[in-house]
């Protein structure tokens, strides 16, 4: 049972699904809309009913974004990139205890994410539980067969 479980959860050939990077693109782009004009409507003290929604669909395509690392493989998690988006959770928890700063806690999160999209891969596919940088196998391609014809 243990063994499939590691193997569902952790396969050797991480998956996809069809249309993925179409997918995240689109996820990618709401999160960053929805939550710029979240932290826009914090920075300028819009009304908390006003901003409701934006938090709403925040929220909804990060997890779409979570869930989508992880049906590819759940070792995300623990690699350098899963970190940072831990990370960013971890300060918007915090935002809710401490409200009074949450602008600036806000504006940690903007830096951790992208400093987490953009900083090398020797850091974002470091693995916290192996201790050294980790690279994915190949994924399964989708869709027609790869082509053979080297560049």
């Amino acid at each position: 049972m243990t063994s499939s479980l590691s193997a569902m959860l952790f396969p050797a050939i991480p998956r996809r699904i069809p249309y993925e990077r179409g997918i995240t693109i689109a996820l990618r782009t709401a999160h960053l809309m929805t939550s710029g004009l979240l932290l826009g409507g914090h920075a300028f003290d819009v009304a908390p009913h006003r901003l409701i929604i934006f938090l709403y669909l925040t929220i909804a395509s990060g997890v779409g974004m979570v869930f989508l690392e992880l049906y590819s493989s759940c070792r995300w998690i623990y690699l350098g990139k899963g970190v940072m988006v831990s990370l960013k959770v971890a300060l918007l928890l915090a935002t809710g205890i401490w409200w009074e700063q949450r602008v600036v806690f806000l504006l940690l999160v903007v830096l951790v994410g992208s400093v987490g999209s953009h900083m090398p891969a020797r850091f974002r596919y470091y693995s916290f539980i192996h201790g050294r940088v980790i690279s994915d196998p190949g994924r399964v391609p989708i869709g027609a067969p790869v082509s053979t014809w080297r560049q």
